[in-house]
């Protein structure tokens, strides 16, 4: 008899596990389609050439080229952030160093997300560039001048996904006063990548918000991916905004091991 309620206690937990996973499967793939939705609009609006779209990007592309022709040293800063600070090149590297100290804290899957982020990024973006096709401006007197096709913008996307992965990486191991600072910055990198790319005349307005957005998208995806097996795992629930895995300021500062 003891065996018997045993084994319905055992199959009820399981039903009940199954059903949770369930949900958190639903709302991963809510999630996603949230994220995917204004990307796809802008695709949809970019591939039908909509006019007041149109507008935006040639109206941006002139004024901002107009400016950047004017007045060299500001181009040269723009270069600079563009081609140096926030190329894309630099933030993969950055993102592979931090990847290679997540395996040496043992963050195994800490350091998956990270990698699978950034590796799903880059062939997405490249994936889309593909299919759509899209030309870059052609402006007189260019101040710059960038290979490939335009949408979505590829340091845009880049610039979302790797600043995700530095922030929600890195927060536990920041003070909690500094935690909206390190936000801000982050923040503001994504914005002025896509700023620098459109004054440069590389890129249409609308290549850059399809960036931002279809970055934001594998981030949601990914990051929801984590937080379900998290929960699976037993590892407890923590807001996002606080990092993704809290857990590794005690294998920074522990025994070098975070959870399994």
């Amino acid at each position: 008899m003891g065996t018997l309620t045993a084994l319905r206690q055992l199959r009820a937990r399981r039903q009940q596990a199954d059903r949770r996973f369930g949900a958190r499967l639903l709302v991963s793939a809510a999630v996603a389609a949230a994220a995917a939705v204004p990307f796809a609009l802008i695709l949809v609006l970019v591939e039908g050439q909509w006019a007041p779209l149109r507008r935006i990007d040639i109206g941006a592309a002139q004024r901002l080229h107009e400016v950047a022709v004017r007045h060299p040293a500001w181009t040269a800063v723009l270069h600079l952030l563009s081609d140096r600070v926030w190329d894309p090149v630099t933030l993969r590297v950055a993102v592979a160093a931090l990847t290679v100290w997540l395996l040496h804290r043992r963050a195994w899957r800490l350091a998956a997300w990270a990698t699978v982020t950034a590796v799903a990024g880059g062939l997405i973006g490249l994936l889309v560039k593909t299919v759509v096709e899209r030309v870059r401006p052609a402006l007189q007197d260019p101040v710059a001048h960038a290979p490939g096709y335009s949408f979505p913008s590829g340091h845009a996307m880049t610039a979302t996904t790797s600043f995700a992965i530095f922030v929600l990486v890195l927060l536990p191991l920041v003070p909690t006063v500094w935690r909206t600072t390190c936000w801000c910055v982050a923040v503001f990198s994504v914005l002025g990548v896509g700023f620098t790319r459109v004054a440069l005349g590389v890129h249409w307005f609308s290549d850059v918000l399809g960036g931002w957005l279809l970055g934001l998208a594998v981030v949601a995806v990914t990051t929801a991916a984590f937080e379900a097996w998290r929960t699976e795992a037993g590892l407890g629930h923590h807001p996002v905004s606080e990092g993704l895995e809290p857990e590794l300021t005690e294998a920074t500062h522990g025994p070098g091991r975070s959870r399994p």
